[in-house]
Formats: structure tokens, C-alpha cells, sequence
């Protein structure tokens, strides 16, 4: 199988590199796109592409050369990728990428393209990189009837996350996370779940069978939880992480992604630093969980390499239909509603009457010594309702005078199905 590579980063490199250890000879590069090509050319990683290979800056060189029977995409971004895999397809060319926003956004598109010109396109490192989530789901899970997937899916707000359990504070551990090379200078992409959205997407097309716009996703950022935040999660049994979930019910598929309190009792709890973990749930086949560190070169190279593999040995993918369902972020869930408030007679009966409106019953009411009356933290922990229906009450209780900042909004994650409205 002669490849094409687009791009020479930390995971092309190391693409190279893994086929340069000489354990997959049915694999070669024999073109390499990347701009600034004589920069990576002089690069000490360039000694794993073969000396025959054509180093280029010119993407077309790669997408349709004669001696290119696959394009491995390593670039990332909509423009001007999608554009340049279209060509390679039409060419006839199959297609391997790690490239998460453009599966979220154009892959069935894409899937249809590729189709249509008899070719395969793989993307098994798209999510949770070296973790073989998603040919799991494809080929190991197709028999199965899926009905949801939650989990973590990004690295960076599980290691922030778990990080603010010993009592850190959310800005000095992105910090630490930027200077270790887990978080962007610019960490919004991570911290305000859009990464996340794209790869729950990915997965809910293979999963459940369904079209997921990321458009349609709700995404709640991590920037609001704070340290304060964690005790008050153990002391209910929890701990805090970013998850994503997606679950069919009936026709309507409800999908969501932000931190939410997540019972001790649950795998999703269990996973710390960088880890990601995905958790299944079939009708037939119950829960399998996915878990492992899917970032860095390393392991989405391994991911890309199995990928070549199972073009090479003329191995062919499972190919689901896809259903286009409503997609809602409503979701019936129990809530925990972190408060602070300037101290006075009657808030507890203020913010239960703003509840009991909606028809929203109180399930507990927590309070830590420590705080000054000024400043009070407080936590209101509702029954199961639905994220509109709280959203609507806690409108109210933000316009009160005696609310210092707006109340945070943490779903409590249940892992068993719950009949909606």
C-alpha cells in the first residue's frame, strides 16, 4: 500500500516513525505534503520517510499522483482539507484521517463520496486517539443495537478536572496544564467542549445510527466549576468531570456535553490525567467500556497505521445507515445548582419557590462553614427534571437581588435510562 502523507507534525512524524520500525513492510510512504517543506525535510524526524519518498509543498503533488493508493490526512481544520480529500477521492484514492472537526461536520458527506468512487474512508483516530474506540463500535459492536455512549472524549478538561480534586483552583491548573503541553494557549476549543461535541458526533453516527450536527449539541463550558465545587460532589457520593452523552429515545436522540457530577460508583469516575473512557450501552450486548490515553503522536499514529492495515489486506467496514432524528439537549436528569449569595433571612424559601413554579422538587440543601456572609456558597441538589424546565427557574433566581453571581448548572449523570417528558 503506497501512502500519501499530509502532514508532517507530531503525529505524521510518528506515523513514520512506526512504519520506519519495520513491523508493517506492506506499508510505504511515498509522497509528503507539508508547507515549509524544506524545514521538515531538514527535521532529525525526517530520517524515518524513506530517501525515495517526494517531499512536497503542494498538496495536489499528493492527491492525485500515480503512485499514491491512499492519502493519510494529518493537517486538521474544514479549509482547505475537505476540499483536498474530495479530490483524492474522486481520484480514486482511499482516505485515512485523524481530522475530528471535518468527520463532525462533513463525514457523511464524505462516507457518500467515498462510496460512490468504491474507496474506503477511515478515521479511526479521530477520537480518543490510539484507543480502538471506533472500530469497536463499527465492526466489534455492529451486531449490537446501541441505545447510548457517554464518557470522556478529551484529555485536557479530564486532566484540569481531576487535577481541582486535591483543591486546586481552575486557572493555576491550566496553567500547569499548558506549560505540560495538555492544553492550547488558546484552550476554548477544550475547555468550552467543542472538541468534545465533534467527537460525540463521530461516535453517535457509528453508535447509534443517528445524524448529529455538532451545531445541535448543547456544549457547557468547565471555566465555572470551581474548587469550592469538589467537596461539595464528595460529599454526594460524586466527583466532576466534562462528559459526553448521547442516547437514543424513541425518535429523538438527546445529546450533550459539559461537566457534570459523576457518581463514585461509575467507570466515567475512575479515569484521571489524560485518560479517555467511553462506555457503551447496548440492548442486547449491556456496557463496554473504552479506556485508555488516547492523546499525543504515539498512540494516533498506531491508530492511523491500523487503519493503512485494514485498507492493505482488503479488509471492508461496516456501513450503518444513518438516521436523521431530532436532536435535543434537553434531558431529564437530577441537577446540582451551586449558589453565592449575600446572606440574608428567606433565600432558601426565595430560591424554593422559584423551583416549586416550575414544579421542581428539592432533593437536598448544602451548606460549608468557612464562607463569609457577604460571599455565601450554598448547593441545591434537585430530583429529576428537565434541563429546560430548570433553566427557566434559574432564570428567575439569577434576577435576585441578594445572587452575587449566576448559578452554576451541573447535570448529575445517571447511568441508568430514565424516561423523559
Amino acid at each position: 500500500m503506497r501512502v500519501g502523507l499530509l502532514g508532517f507534525g507530531t503525529v505524521g512524524s510518528s506515523f513514520a516513525e512506526v512504519l520506519a520500525a519495520g513491523e508493517h513492510k506492506e506499508i510505504q510512504i511515498t509522497r509528503v505534503f507539508n508547507r515549509g517543506v524544506q524545514r521538515k525535510r531538514a527535521h532529525d524526524r525526517a530520517r524515518f520517510v524513506p530517501a525515495q519518498a517526494v517531499w512536497t509543498d503542494r498538496a495536489e503533488d499528493v492527491l492525485t499522483a500515480p503512485d499514491v493508493e491512499a492519502v493519510v490526512e494529518l493537517i486538521g481544520g474544514l479549509d482547505p482539507i475537505e476540499g483536498w480529500l474530495r479530490t483524492a477521492i474522486t481520484a480514486g484514492k482511499h482516505v485515512i484521517t485523524a481530522n475530528k472537526q471535518l468527520l463532525a461536520f462533513r463525514g457523511t458527506e464524505l462516507l457518500e463520496l467515498a462510496a460512490k468512487h468504491n474507496v474506503q474512508l477511515l478515521f479511526g483516530a479521530s477520537v480518543a486517539g490510539g484507543v480502538p474506540v471506533i472500530p469497536g463500535m463499527a465492526q466489534g459492536l455492529s451486531g449490537d443495537s446501541i441505545r447510548r455512549i457517554s464518557g470522556i472524549v478529551n484529555g485536557t478538561c479530564n486532566f484540569i478536572l481531576s487535577s481541582m480534586e486535591t483543591g486546586a483552583n481552575y486557572g493555576e491548573v491550566l496553567a500547569n496544564a499548558q506549560r505540560a503541553g495538555y492544553a492550547e494557549a488558546d484552550p476554548s476549543a477544550d475547555v468550552d467542549g467543542f472538541d468534545a461535541r465533534a467527537k460525540l458526533c463521530i461516535l453517535a453516527r457509528l453508535a447509534l445510527h443517528a445524524e448529529v450536527r455538532p451545531e445541535d449539541v448543547p456544549a457547557q463550558t468547565i471555566r465555572h466549576v470551581g474548587a469550592v465545587d469538589f467537596p461539595y460532589a464528595k460529599e454526594l457520593g460524586c466527583t466532576i468531570r466534562q462528559v459526553s452523552r448521547a442516547q437514543l429515545d424513541g425518535d429523538v436522540v438527546r445529546a450533550r456535553v459539559g461537566p457534570m457530577l459523576v457518581p463514585k460508583t461509575s467507570p466515567i469516575a475512575w479515569s484521571r490525567g489524560t485518560q479517555n473512557m467511553i462506555v457503551t450501552s447496548g440492548k442486547f450486548g449491556g456496557d463496554v467500556v473504552f479506556s485508555g490515553h488516547g492523546a499525543g503522536g504515539h498512540p494516533t499514529a498506531v491508530a492511523v497505521v491500523s487503519d493503512v492495515l485494514t485498507i492493505a489486506h482488503g479488509s471492508a467496514t461496516v456501513q450503518p445507515s444513518i438516521q436523521k432524528l431530532a436532536v435535543t439537549g434537553d434531558v431529564r436528569a437530577p441537577h446540582y445548582l451551586r449558589l453565592v449569595v449575600a446572606d440574608r433571612p428567606g433565600i432558601i424559601a426565595a430560591i424554593a419557590g422559584a423551583l416549586a413554579n416550575e414544579q421542581i422538587n428539592i432533593d437536598s440543601v448544602l451548606q460549608h462553614r468557612g464562607h463569609a456572609s457577604d460571599r455565601l456558597p450554598f448547593v441545591v441538589t434537585t430530583e429529576p427534571c428537565l434541563r429546560s424546565t430548570l433553566d427557566r427557574a434559574v432564570a428567575v433566581m439569577s434576577s435576585m437581588d441578594f445572587m452575587i453571581e449566576a448559578p452554576l448548572v451541573l447535570e448529575i449523570f445517571v447511568e441508568e435510562d430514565r424516561e423523559t417528558d
